[in-house]
C-alpha cells in the first residue's frame, strides 16, 4: 500500500529536481525575443554596434543547447556519486548547483552580461543530469513492487508541470525562480530515510535498511523484501560494483544496457524537445495568431501533465508495454500526419488545425510512454550492483540526443522544412519494432524475477542452488555463461 512516509519521499524528490528539469527545458521558449533583445542591447551597451544576425542566432542556439550539454556531464557523475554518497545523498549535494545556477540567472540583467545566462545553464544541466537519474533510481529502489511503475513516473509528472509554470511566466523571474524547489528539498529531504536497498548491498548495514523499510512501508513485517535484497545481494557479490566498461562488456546485462540505449535514443530522438523548444514557431507556421500562441503552447503544457497524470495511474494495471508500444505508435503516427498538414497548409485552409492536433497526440504519445517509463525500466531491468552504470550509460544517451536535436533541429527545419518530422517518424517506428520483439513486461515482478527473464535472453543461466554452489566455492544466484551449444532460446 502506498505510505504517507512514501508519498511525501517522492513527491519532495521529485519536486525538488525534476520539477526544474522541466521547467528548464521550457523556460526559454516563450521569453526568447526579451532575451534575444537583452542580448543584442547588452552587445551594442559594450561595443557601440548592433549584434549580427549570424552571430545572434549563434549565441541563442549556445543558450539552448549548454542546458542538454551540461545534463550530459551530470549524468556522467552519476555513478560515483551515488555510489559513494547514497541515493538521497546525491540529492542533497545536487541542490547546491541549482541554487548556484538560479543565483546566476536571477542578477544576470542587473549585471549587464548574457555570459553569465550560458554559463548558469551549463550548471543548470548539470544538476538535470544528476536529477533526471538519481530521482528515479531513488523512487525505484524504495517502492514495493506492485508500486513501483506508479511512483517511478511520478518524476515525469513534475517535469511536465515544471515545463507548465516556465510557461505561464515571464523572464528574469523565471530563471532565478529555479532555486526555490532546491531549497525547500534541502531543508525536508533529510529527515526521510536512505534507499533500503543501498543501506543494506552497499553499505552492508542492514539494521538501518530495516529501520528504513519499515518507515516507508509503514508496517515492521519487512523480512520478505530484506530477504529479497539479500538474495539479490548474494547474487551479486563476486561482481562487486559495475564500472561503465564492465557493464557494457559482461554478456550477462547484453540485451539489457543495448534496451535502455534504444529507449533512451528513441525518446529523445523521436523530436520532442524540437516540438517544445520550437512548439511557438510550428504554431505560427500553422497560422496561429501571434497574440494566442502562449495561449495554445501553455493548453499543450497542460495536457501534457493531464496525460502524465494518468500514466501514474494506468501503469500498473496495463504494463510498461502497452504504455511503451502505444506512446511511440501515436508519436510515430502524429509525426507522418505532421508532415502532410504542414505541406498542406497553404492550400488547404483547414489543415493548419491538423497540424495543432498532431502536436497534441504527439504530447498525449509522448506523456504516457516515450519520456516516462524508458527511465522506470532502467530501474527495474537492473540489480543493485550494474544500476548507477546503467543509469550513468542511459543518462549519456539521453543527454546527448536532446543536445543533438537542439542544436540540429534549427538546420534541420531550415533543410527539410516538414520533412524533417518525417526523421522522427522513422526513428518511432525503429523504437516501437525493437520494444515488441525485444523489452519484456516487468510490471509487478521482483528486480531477481525481471533478472532470470533477462539471463534466458542472454543465454545465461542462474544458478540457485545453494547446496550446488558450495562446490563450487561460489556465491548463490551468480550468473555463469554457458556454453554456445545453450539450449535456452531467444
Amino acid at each position: 500500500k502506498m505510505t504517507l512516509s512514501l508519498a511525501l519521499v517522492a513527491l519532495i524528490s521529485a519536486f525538488g529536481s525534476s520539477f526544474q528539469y522541466g521547467y528548464n527545458v521550457s523556460v526559454i521558449n516563450s521569453p526568447a525575443p526579451y532575451m534575444q533583445d537583452f542580448y543584442n542591447q547588452t552587445y551594442f551597451n559594450r561595443s557601440g554596434v548592433p549584434m549580427d544576425s549570424g552571430f545572434q542566432t549563434f549565441l541563442w542556439s549556445l543558450t539552448v543547447s549548454m542546458y542538454p550539454l551540461g545534463g550530459l556531464f551530470g549524468s556522467l557523475m552519476v555513478w560515483p556519486l551515488v555510489n559513494n554518497c547514497g541515493r538521497k545523498g546525491t540529492l542533497l549535494i545536487n541542490n547546491l548547483f541549482s541554487i548556484t545556477a538560479a543565483i546566476l540567472m536571477g542578477t544576470s540583467e542587473l549585471a549587464k552580461t548574457f555570459e553569465v545566462i550560458i554559463l548558469s545553464r551549463v550548471i543548470m544541466g548539470i544538476y538535470a543530469g544528476l536529477a533526471s537519474n538519481v530521482v528515479p533510481m531513488f523512487l525505484g529502489e524504495i517502492s514495493p513492487k506492485n508500486l513501483r511503475g506508479a511512483i517511478g513516473v511520478v518524476p515525469q509528472l513534475f517535469i511536465t508541470l515544471g515545463i507548465l509554470v516556465a510557461q505561464i511566466f515571464g523572464w528574469p523571474v523565471l530563471l532565478g525562480l529555479t532555486g526555490i524547489p532546491s531549497v525547500i528539498q534541502l531543508l525536508i529531504l533529510p529527515f526521510f530515510p536512505e534507499s533500503p536497498r543501498y543501506l543494506l548491498i552497499q553499505k552492508g548495514d542492514e539494521e538501518q535498511a530495516r529501520h528504513a523499510l519499515q518507515k516507508l512501508r509503514g508496517w515492521d513485517d519487512v523480512d520478505d523484501e530484506i530477504e529479497e535484497m539479500r538474495q539479490e545481494d548474494r547474487s551479486e557479490k563476486e561482481e562487486g560494483q559495475f564500472s561503465v566498461l564492465s557493464l557494457c562488456t559482461f554478456r550477462g546485462l547484453r540485451w539489457q544496457l543495448i534496451s535502455i540505449i534504444v529507449m533512451m535514443m528513441g525518446q529523445q530522438l523521436s523530436g520532442v524537445n524540437a516540438v517544445f523548444y520550437y512548439a511557438d514557431r510550428i504554431f505560427q507556421s500553422a497560422g496561429v495568431d501571434s497574440n494566442n500562441v502562449q495561449y495554445v503552447t501553455v493548453s499543450i503544457g497542460a495536457i501534457n501533465v493531464v496525460m502524465t497524470l494518468l500514466a501514474v495511474f494506468i501503469v500498473e494495471s496495463l504494463g510498461r508495454r502497452i504504455l511503451l508500444l502505444a506512446g511511440f505508435g501515436l508519436c510515430c503516427v502524429s509525426c507522418a500526419v505532421l508532415t502532410l498538414a504542414l505541406n498542406l497548409q497553404t492550400t488547404v485552409s483547414w489543415m493548419s488545425y491538423l497540424s495543432i492536433v498532431c502536436v497534441i497526440v504527439y504530447i498525449i504519445g509522448h506523456a504516457i510512454g516515450a519520456s516516462p517509463i524508458p527511465f522506470v525500466m532502467i530501474t527495474e531491468m537492473f540489480l543493485q550492483s550494474s544500476r548507477p552504470a546503467a543509469f550513468m550509460v542511459g543518462g549519456s544517451v539521453h543527454w546527448l540526443c536532446n543536445f543533438t536535436v537542439g542544436l540540429v533541429f534549427l538546420y534541420m527545419e531550415a533543410g527539410l522544412g516538414p520533412y524533417s518530422f518525417l526523421i522522427f517518424c522513422a526513428i518511432c517506428l525503429a523504437t516501437i519494432v525493437y520494444i515488441f520483439f525485444i523489452v519484456p513486461e516487468t510490471k509487478n515482478k521482483t528486480f531477481m524475477e525481471i533478472n532470470r527473464i533477462m539471463a534466458k535472453r542472454n543465454k545465461v543461466e542462474i544458478q540457485e542452488d545453494k547446496e550446488e554452489l558450495k562446490d563450487f566455492h561460489s556465491i548463490p544466484g551468480r550468473q555463469r555463461e554457458k556454453t554456445e551449444s545453450s539450449s535456452i532460446d531467444l
